[in-house]
């Protein structure tokens, strides 16, 4: 997908890279002329991302592990001496029923889903001052539709997105903007890295389309385009918003 944003000059963080929407996202502010530092747990899926980009550089990490929110931030800055742009990608999807909830799992599904991102944020705070910076935090249709067996997720990227408003009030006098994107179903490993079986993956994927208005599910490039859009640094009157990208899902 062709991009018409021109971000030569900036510096972009996106975490959660190795695959889907993050990997697409990299891809596109690269295009658009950035240098780009992507952030993931997995090596060689990184790796793949940045195949072919020289301005596409791998930071592998665990966001959920104390010093990781600080050093990555730290990392791009060491090498490009600025920060512009934070994309909170990283993610967790987890099939949860009431009946099965455990303090572990709601735990481990809030530190990658909402602490990492906040702190992620903190340590980006300084240097997205000092540019007049941007962060966007990747939400989902879910982080304001019910999600019955999914409750904890759901409300895991509602948090998102109302940290993403109370942030853009909290720092539009510094100039920084902070808005959320929220993808509909979209083609990514996310159910596989639930740990869901293939049959039940299927299933899903099959019942997701159904109920979406354009009829399929989302592909990650479609949701990238967005990302890049909401960093233009000519959007310079939007903050706080929840932008919906999901084929019309919402209106059902």
């Amino acid at each position: 997908m062709q991009l018409s944003t021109d971000l030569t000059g900036r510096v972009v963080i996106v975490t959660g890279a190795g695959s889907g929407i993050g990997r697409a996202t990299a891809r596109s502010f690269a295009q658009a002329g950035a240098k780009v530092m992507i952030v993931g747990r997995r090596t060689d899926a990184l790796k793949e991302t940045a195949a072919g980009l020289p301005d596409v550089v791998i930071h592998p990490a665990d966001l959920t592990t104390p010093t990781a929110p600080q050093d990555v931030v730290h990392a791009a800055v060491d090498r490009w001496g600025q920060l512009d742009v934070l994309v909170n990608n990283a993610g967790a999807t987890k099939v949860m029923p009431l009946a099965d909830t455990t303090a572990e799992g709601i735990t481990t599904l809030f530190a990658l889903n909402v602490t990492a991102p906040s702190l992620l944020a903190r340590a980006a705070l300084p240097h997205l001052r000092d540019s007049g910076g941007t962060i966007i935090n990747v939400s989902s249709t879910y982080g304001h539709r019910p999600l019955p067996g999914g409750a904890h997720y759901a409300a895991s990227k509602a948090a998102l997105e109302q940290l993403t408003r109370s942030w853009a009030l909290e720092l539009a006098a510094d100039g920084v903007r902070v808005n959320a994107l929220a993808p509909g179903p979209t083609e990514s490993q996310a159910l596989v890295a639930a740990g869901l079986p293939e049959e039940v993956i299927e299933g899903i994927k099959r019942d997701e389309a159904a109920r979406v208005p354009l009829g399929r599910r989302g592909e990650p490039a479609e949701v990238a385009a967005w990302i890049v859009r909401l960093a233009d640094p000519d959007t310079t009157w939007l903050t706080g918003q929840v932008l919906t990208v999901d084929g019309g899902l919402e209106l059902t």
